[in-house]
């Protein structure tokens, strides 16, 4: 996406990342030029492709190359329906799915649209503003426009829909239901293709997109192939035909041309892999696969930490790499394709890592940006649920580690039978520890029923920012698996640019704010660069079986007139059930300190402190030694899930504030902001008592 490519702008990279994309940009071009002439694939080249003498025959050559073993190949219905059939309600949801895609009714972003079945789809439309996105070359398009948002069209362009109306047509018996769940694939696709022609429009102008979307084409042709309203050669010519210049266009447009090359780049070579591996018949598939198994053991490494996280800074887009690689996992090991010992480990601990900071409930904490985007939608889901993921890894290794829990929808999709005997023959694995994640820069205090998730590391993408957010030192708390305390999320991208700087800036996070200044200067105009001048990093973790202490520090605060540097300390003590925060400021001058913790709603009081919620207090270490009159009640009346008790002298206020749960949604919440001037050495201190 050139619009979004700023990191090659940003002076404070090392001089040899932004050569290194110079270099790469003059390949891009070079690519460009030697693969245009491959952008339209003509009937005969595909007849050819295939051995076959005319379009009639097409089918029938195309049914004789469907040896593969692949989930989605026709072969595996039998052992998909006997694990979705162990997994209570998955059937029901797949056809809800189904039937949704058959209305084409989509949900993008929490904005319904719905088209109606058997008609077209606006495919260029962004529903929120209205705006239809023009039908011209993509070198040329406008992408980012005040008040319009490209992601919106994409999620229609996607085309996750079509897997969905396989999945109806897999589980749903009665023919006359499955042949209309096939007719729909076919006016679907075909619509999309008539209405989006190869590199013109907004449909073309994200390679990450065209990939996934070939991949989603080529999942759903597989999960169809004996239907036969889908071998007739008016459908297969074309589609086949769209597939091959969707690989071609991903072959010559790699997102790789950024200083730092991030998801988008492993998600252009998982299509390539998935479409190559399914359909190897077509032109240029063998050097496609080939380029995509290099290049995933490359980015793979480059991409995902040795300790099994993201270099993204964000837990949301952990979460999308984990899908990309997994599928890519699934498709290459069932074909006989090895991605590769390397690969397999950081798959695992990308697992294990998701396991680590989930809750209870399933549910994560909201660090970095939150896209809401997802690979394989098979279920839909919140966009904080994490929780099926560490079940799909125990299906997927075998791995004990990640046993337990729920065999999820996705597993039974993309393992079958085979998937659901493995986890079935793992026991329950002990329960997540607390942990700290240093490359990634997420740490986790577990016990007395909460998870605290900490973020202090550095910033996303090596440093360029990315997807991280001002949030150094800011936390979440959720307690018995619900959000308590929580970052406010993402909002948007380039819809509003002010919108975006806010929910990604320092005063909208759960840490503190010095002299109103940010901890690393946000320019305006770069949505997705932050500089590495907080410098967040571990000073002590010490888990214990009844307490927990972790000191992390940043100093994005010592180009201050007045320098000051700012350490948090956390306290979780188990037997207390509190949570005890103390702030460090070392440096010189007097300074406005104020200090933020946002709420995923509006159940918050004022109330006086019990007797008994200052002893428990007084009890935990580093507590304050006199406390305000008023603590602060998080949750219902009829059921408060804790309370807030902070030192006198910060006098705690409660304002309304927004809290974005998902990507593009804004809903109204409640922040708690307390805070005093302060000459350093000084401290800031607070006591969470969990209901």
């Amino acid at each position: 996406m050139g619009t979004f490519d700023y990191y090659t702008t940003l002076v404070r990279l090392a001089p040899a990342a932004v050569a290194k994309s110079a270099v790469r940009r003059v390949q891009g071009v070079a690519r460009q030029a030697l693969y245009r002439r491959r952008y339209r694939v003509d009937e005969l080249r595909i007849l050819q492709a295939y051995g076959a003498e005319s379009a009639a025959e097409l089918a029938g050559k195309l049914l004789e190359t469907r040896h593969s073993s692949v989930w989605c190949e026709h072969r595996q219905r039998r052992s998909v329906l006997e694990a979705l059939a162990a997994v209570p309600g998955a059937r029901e949801r797949a056809l809800e799915r189904a039937e949704a895609a058959l209305r084409q009714e989509f949900r993008v972003f929490g904005t319904r649209v719905a088209f109606g079945e058997g008609r077209s789809v606006e495919w260029s439309l962004d529903p929120v503003s209205g705006y239809r996105y023009p039908l011209e070359p993509v070198e040329q398009l406008q992408l980012v426009r005040p008040g319009t948002d490209p992601k919106y069209p994409w999620v229609l362009g996607r085309l996750d829909s079509l897997v969905a109306l396989g999945q109806g047509y897999w589980v749903e018996e009665s023919e006359q239901a499955r042949s209309r769940y096939a007719r729909a694939f076919v006016l679907q696709t075909l619509d999309f293709l008539q209405a989006n022609p190869p590199g013109q429009g907004v449909q073309w102008a994200c390679t990450m997109e065209v990939s996934l979307r070939a991949a989603n084409i080529a999942q759903a042709l597989a999960m169809f192939a004996e239907a036969p309203e889908v071998q007739r050669p008016e459908f297969l010519v074309p589609v086949l035909s769209s597939l091959a210049e969707h690989t071609a266009w991903v072959e010559a447009h790699p997102e790789d041309q950024g200083a730092v090359p991030n998801n988008h780049l492993i998600a252009n070579y998982v299509g390539l892999l998935v479409v190559g591996l399914l359909f190897p018949e077509l032109p240029g598939a063998s050097n496609q696969v080939a380029l995509a198994v290099k290049t995933l053991r490359t980015q793979v490494l480059a991409q995902v930490h040795e300790d099994g996280t993201s270099f993204e800074g964000s837990t949301s887009y952990h979460r999308l790499v984990v899908e990309l690689c997994t599928l890519a996992h699934v498709v290459a090991l069932r074909a006989g394709v090895m991605l590769g010992k390397d690969f397999e480990e950081r798959l695992l601990k990308m697992f294990r890592a998701t396991r680590a900071w989930c809750s209870e409930q399933g549910r994560v904490a909201q660090i970095g940006d939150n896209d809401s985007c997802r690979v394989f939608p098979l279920r839909e889901r919140d966009d904080q649920d994490h929780g099926y993921l560490a079940p799909l890894g125990a299906a997927l290794f075998g791995d004990a580690s990640l046993a337990g829990g729920e065999f999820p929808d996705e597993a039974a999709w993309l393992l079958g039978k085979p998937g659901l005997e493995r986890f079935q023959a793992l026991g329950t694995a002990p329960a997540p520890s607390s942990v700290c994640f240093h490359s990634g820069g997420f740490h986790v205090l577990r016990g007395a029923g909460a998870v605290v998730t900490i973020s202090a590391g550095r910033q996303g993408q090596r440093g360029v920012g990315g997807h991280s957010h001002n949030d150094k030192l800011s936390f979440e708390l959720h307690l018995g698996g619900e959000p308590v305390i929580v970052d406010p999320g993402t909002g948007t991208y380039t819809r509003d640019a002010m919108v975006r700087n806010f929910f990604r800036g320092t005063s909208a996070h759960n840490t503190l704010v010095v002299d109103a200044v940010e901890q690393a200067p946000l320019e305006p105009e770069r949505l997705f660069a932050l500089p590495e001048d907080a410098r967040a990093r571990v000073e002590v973790f010490q888990p214990g079986a009844q307490l927990d202490r972790l000191t992390v520090r940043h100093d994005g605060y010592r180009t201050l007139p007045s320098p000051v540097g700012i350490e948090r300390t956390f306290y979780l003590d188990k037997r207390e059930r509190a949570l005890a925060v103390t702030d460090r400021l070392v440096g010189t001058g007097a300074h406005e300190v104020v200090g933020r913790l946002y709420l995923p709603d509006e159940h918050v009081r004022l109330r006086p402190a019990s007797t008994w919620e200052i002893a428990r207090a007084l009890r935990v270490p580093d507590a304050p030694r006199a406390f305000e009159p008023l603590c602060v009640e998080l949750g219902p009346e009829d059921a408060p899930r804790a309370c807030v008790l902070f030192a006198s002298g910060l006098t705690p206020r409660l304002d309304g504030a927004l809290y974005s749960p998902g990507y593009g949604r804004v809903r109204p919440a409640s922040v708690v902001t307390y805070g005093a001037r302060r000459v350093p050495p000084a401290w800031l201190r607070w006591v969470v008592v969990f209901s």
